[in-house]
């Protein structure tokens, strides 16, 4: 399956990539007006018609964007840019090689969305209605996974491997989020999902980790 249309030459397809640009950046405004309101106010407080409000914008244009609240939340601008980059990478180039370059691009993106991130991620967290709906873009990231691993191997969606590989990538870049949220930041989002991919690399080696001594931190006793 192809997971990126090219426009068609001509003045048609330059028109229709400027529409698809114009309401991606609309689709992200309304976002960041949400995110907003609901790191000020809370979640289940806000309103459609506020977030319309502040996104300048009238109730029945966000939902021309968005089917529900919960929608603007689940929202992901880097999806695209990163299937786009993962598509763009040499043909000859190993596949581990290409899932840490596409992540060293977004590494800027990243940074700069750092608020938005962050935010979407507390309320994934915090509010039950989000929670469930996170395990369903889980499942779907699973399938992007999954259907670019097979484009760029040339084997089926549905080969056993194929489909392990990618739940092993999808779970390490998840439990890597994770802990980038956990530390509020403070750790680089990219470098955590390359450190989770390289226990995929590795192989999870269970062995490894059944032989490894439980880290202990140090106290200040302990400090030299």
């Amino acid at each position: 399956m192809a997971l990126a249309k090219r426009a068609p030459a001509g003045a048609g397809g330059v028109k229709s990539g400027l529409r698809e640009r114009k309401k991606q950046k609309t689709r992200e405004s309304i976002q960041r007006a949400a995110l907003r309101l609901f790191v000020k106010q809370g979640y289940d407080e806000t309103t459609i018609e506020q977030i319309a409000a502040v996104a300048e914008i009238s109730p029945s244009t966000f939902f021309n964007y968005f089917p529900t609240k919960e929608d603007v939340v689940l929202f992901d601008a880097y999806d695209p840019m990163a299937i786009r980059m993962f598509l763009e990478r040499p043909k000859d180039e190993p596949l581990n090689v290409v899932v840490r370059r596409v992540l060293e691009e977004l590494a800027e993106v990243f940074q700069r969305d750092e608020d938005v991130i962050l935010a979407r991620g507390r309320l994934f967290l915090e509010v039950p209605e989000l929670r469930a709906r996170m395990w369903e873009e889980t499942e779907r990231t699973l399938v992007i996974i999954n259907q670019l691993l097979a484009e760029r191997t040339g084997r089926r969606p549905d080969d056993f491997e194929l489909r392990v590989t990618a739940r092993l990538m999808t779970a390490a870049m998840m439990e890597a989020a994770l802990e980038w949220m956990r530390s509020n930041g403070r750790r680089g989002l990219v470098e955590l999902s390359k450190r989770a991919l390289d226990v995929v690399d590795s192989g999870a080696q269970l062995s490894r980790l059944t032989r490894d001594q439980p880290r202990t931190s140090l106290n200040s006793s302990q400090v030299m």
